[in-house]
């Protein structure tokens, strides 16, 4: 098998630092976005998510400073991983649920 390349090495690297940053987050609060305490929202997990996204696209269609950017970047990419993992999440406890 050939090394990869650069460009591969720093996909690799960016998929990485997402990783660690959606486990720590996930430590540091919880399990928020998948069992959020719904005190003034009643909407749905995933719905919940999706204004997340809509919020960061907001900020970087503004324009900010570049780290702030590159911030609001990683937080994005994170929610729509979070978006994908509810939905699976989602799938796993409807199937727990019909068992029962």
């Amino acid at each position: 098998m050939s090394e990869p390349t650069d460009v591969q090495k720093l996909i690799a690297d960016e998929c990485d630092a997402i990783k660690i940053l959606l486990l720590e987050k996930n430590k540091a609060y919880g399990n928020s976005a998948m069992d959020p305490v719904k005190i003034f929202s009643k909407l749905s997990n995933e719905e919940q998510i999706k204004v997340r996204i809509d919020d960061k696209i907001s900020r970087i269609s503004r324009g900010q400073q570049s780290s702030i950017q590159e911030d609001t970047e990683q937080d994005l990419i994170g929610y729509l991983i979070l978006l994908r993992v509810c939905r699976k999440f989602q799938k796993i406890k409807n199937k727990r649920e019909k068992k029962i």
